[in-house]
């Protein structure tokens, strides 16, 4: 997601709040900064420093082989003191509080500090080292007690609520008023209006969040990195692929050496004939962190406390029912009860593929969570005879891209210029996007290949937001990240299909990004609540699949044929294979979420141990023993080191509105529609935030989404034809 969500996934459920930020889950105090938060810099330290200049680079990137890691702290000691300079003078005006005095002012602030923290928190996650991490336990919670310095800030707050009461007088356009409506929103939600002493607990419990999340972060780095499965004899590499073997060939260890990146992980389990080496993979990847100096279960604890201690300051029953108050789903059991609705189906599902599998080997042995890849594949391939091996020729990297960067450009006009910028990395590669009249969208930056200093997954970001305030038509520089196997010098990046609909998902947060028309940055770009913000994401995987795009950027990469018609009509027979797993883990992972954050303080100061809630949770859900939750606790960053928390479920609940929203363009017979297209590019890609996410799909969509094409495009036919969720 873009960088102020990077501060959650960084900084614990802290996102920067005013000072171009939006959505935030943290506070401050009315007091001025602790003695220890006294911060000195020297011009000395400061000499030299890449964010004390212009950076006259080409479309304002960071001049990445300038900064050392040794210039972040001075960077940051002096543009947060520069904040509350600013900050100060909104908070202490002595003229009344007018929209530009206030409002504006709060979102001009910060402007040095933005560049610093952006930079910083995006390189921690693609380039990190000892010496970033030992910083950014530093930094983050100096940023967690900075920032709760502004929203609890008792002058600045009463100049918010004085404008917002007078709203309806101020002559405001829908921008302006959306832009009040939010921030004033975001200090209630912060506990401005409590009392000073319920603030200082509040300022506390954040600043230990931080330094807890960002442990949690690293500490699951640590472990992924601790991992590798090693082969040297080649007769235990039989069913891996040649290219896979290639990609995986570590020449300085003589040997085969498989990590914990999700992509080399899932095509590992996928493809080994070697049933014990499946097993010490499995084990390595769902043990993660689970013991040692590494250990996250105490931690995931000690943050679930936190977070229902500070729910239950601010009134609410649970972290999750603050979470959720101004999401699509509105409370925890509207969330639960919709996950069930599809959990259900999907559980059922699933042990009929356990059966299946199980019949495949018969007696030979018992169908165990490490088997499951690979049967499910041979399954998949005696019954619609596709082999992933057969597909992945046809999905080069370069021209997925390419078939990406077409889809948007017959969609929403837009194109995709190569342009040579200095990345953080050699392999990143950039792009000048241009809107339909030409004019200058934004610069789109894509580090496509894992390597131990980045973090596991994929997500999109931004290095600099949107903003026209005041008609400085700054234009966002948006990044996509995946964690694809870099393949052997000079040899194409062949891709599994789940990997080629990742890129599309990422792209479509891009795009998101990128085609932005607002004015401010705290609602541009990816902005409103979790369970509206996959929609953009997700309904671009929609055309990854579609025979007529398949037609476009499938090609073989060695005699360039177009992907045959046949096999096309293979993979969409078998498109809901395996859907029961699919389903069951994600949905596993999004309920264990659910009840970590639905605690109250009683309830969390009983936990004693992460592993014994988590298995007490999925049992009484009725989850298999032969299925794993996407994320168990202890590695589940989303919600223990991101800005997920409560929220894991939102990829499910988007998918109802992708699915609706894909269907509008089925019902024309066009994917390409030049009417639906124009609504969305409109209502979704370029509103951000402008208006609640309700609303604003109606306006695209013409009316609720309804829930039955999300279980069709499962294979699951519950339901009433109709219902709207």
């Amino acid at each position: 997601m873009k960088n102020k969500e990077l501060y959650a996934i960084f900084v614990g459920s802290l996102l920067l709040v005013g000072c171009g930020s939006s959505d935030k889950d943290a506070a401050v105090s009315d007091t001025a900064p602790a003695e220890a938060d006294v911060l000195i810099v020297t011009e000395a330290e400061l000499a030299g420093n890449p964010f004390m200049q212009e950076w006259d680079t080409p479309y304002g990137v960071p001049p990445f082989a300038a900064i050392e890691n040794s210039h972040y702290m001075p960077a940051m000691k002096k543009a947060i003191l520069e904040l509350r300079t600013e900050v100060a003078a909104i908070a202490d005006n002595s003229a009344e509080p007018t929209f530009d005095n206030t409002i504006i002012a709060m979102e001009l602030a910060g402007e040095r500090l933005n560049a610093v923290a952006n930079t910083f928190f995006n390189i921690t996650g693609t380039e990190l080292d000892d010496e970033l991490s030992d910083l950014q336990q530093q930094l983050s919670p100096m940023l967690s007690r900075e920032f709760d310095a502004i929203t609890l800030n008792g002058p600045l707050f009463a100049r918010v609520q004085t404008l917002y009461e007078q709203r309806d007088s101020l002559g405001l356009d829908e921008q302006d008023a959306r832009l009040l409506e939010l921030q004033h929103r975001q200090f209630i939600r912060a506990g401005a209006a409590l009392d000073a002493d319920t603030k200082e607990r509040i300022t506390e419990i954040n600043a230990e969040l931080a330094e807890l999340t960002t442990k949690f972060g690293l500490n699951l780095l640590a472990a992924t990195k601790g991992f590798k499965l090693e082969i040297v004899d080649e007769e235990q590499t039989a069913g891996l692929s040649d290219d896979f073997k290639a990609s995986v060939w570590d020449e300085e260890a003589g040997a085969w050496v498989i990590g914990l990146n999700r992509s080399a992980y899932e095509t590992f389990m996928t493809q080994s004939e070697n049933r014990e080496l499946r097993e010490k993979l499995f084990n390595g990847y769902r043990l993660r962190a689970s013991a040692g100096d590494n250990d996250n279960g105490p931690l995931a604890i000690r943050v679930a406390q936190l977070r229902a201690k500070r729910a239950a300051l601010m009134g609410y029953e649970s972290h999750a029912h603050y979470q959720l108050e101004t999401r699509m789903a509105k409370t925890p059991q509207g969330a639960e009860d919709f996950l069930l609705r599809v959990w259900r189906p999907g559980l059922e599902r699933a042990k009929e593929e356990l059966a299946d599998m199980q019949s495949m080997v018969g007696d030979e042995f018992k169908i165990s969570g490490h088997d499951w890849w690979h049967y499910a594949e041979k399954v998949r391939k005696a019954r619609y005879d596709l082999d992933e091996n057969e597909m992945k020729p046809f999905f080069n990297l370069d021209e997925v891209r390419a078939g990406a960067f077409g889809m948007a450009n017959r969609l929403f006009g837009v194109t995709f210029e190569p342009v040579d910028v200095e990345g953080w990395n050699p392999i990143v590669t950039s792009y000048d996007v241009k809107d339909e009249d030409g004019s200058h969208l934004g610069l789109f930056m894509m580090d496509m290949y894992a390597r131990d200093s980045k973090r596991g997954g994929a997500w999109m970001s931004t290095y600099r937001d949107a903003s026209n305030i005041n008609g400085d038509n700054i234009r966002p520089i948006v990044t996509n990240n995946l964690n694809l196997s870099t393949p052997p010098e000079g040899e194409p990046t062949l891709m599994r299909f789940s990997e080629v609909e990742t890129l599309f998902h990422e792209f479509g947060h891009g795009l998101h990004g990128l085609l932005t028309q607002i004015d401010y940055p705290t609602f541009s770009g990816v902005d409103g609540p979790r369970d509206y913000t996959e929609f953009p994401a997700q309904i671009l995987e929609h055309w990854a699949s579609e025979p007529e795009m398949l037609a476009i950027f499938a090609r073989h990469y060695a005699t360039g044929d177009v992907i045959p018609t046949e096999l096309v009509e293979r993979m969409r027979v078998a498109s809901n294979f395996n859907q029961g797993f699919t389903t069951t883990e994600y949905i596993a992972a999004s309920l264990l979420d659910l009840r970590w954050h639905m605690l109250t303080v009683d309830e969390a100061n009983a936990l004693t141990d992460a592993r014994v809630f988590e298995e007490e949770v999925l049992r009484g859900y009725g989850l298999i023993d032969e299925i794993e939750p996407r994320y168990r606790s202890q590695y589940f960053s989303h919600i223990f080191a991101g800005g997920y928390s409560a929220g894991y479920y939102a990829y499910l609940w988007s998918e109802i509105l992708d699915s609706d929203g894909f269907a509008a363009f089925k019902q024309a017979e066009n994917i390409f529609d030049p009417a639906t297209a124009a609504r969305l590019k409109k209502w979704v890609y370029q509103s951000g935030g402008l208006r609640e996410a309700d609303e604003l799909y109606r306006n695209f969509r013409g009316q609720d989404p309804s829930i039955e094409p999300l279980l069709e495009g499962r294979g699951f036919k519950t339901g009433t034809a109709g219902d709207e969720t």
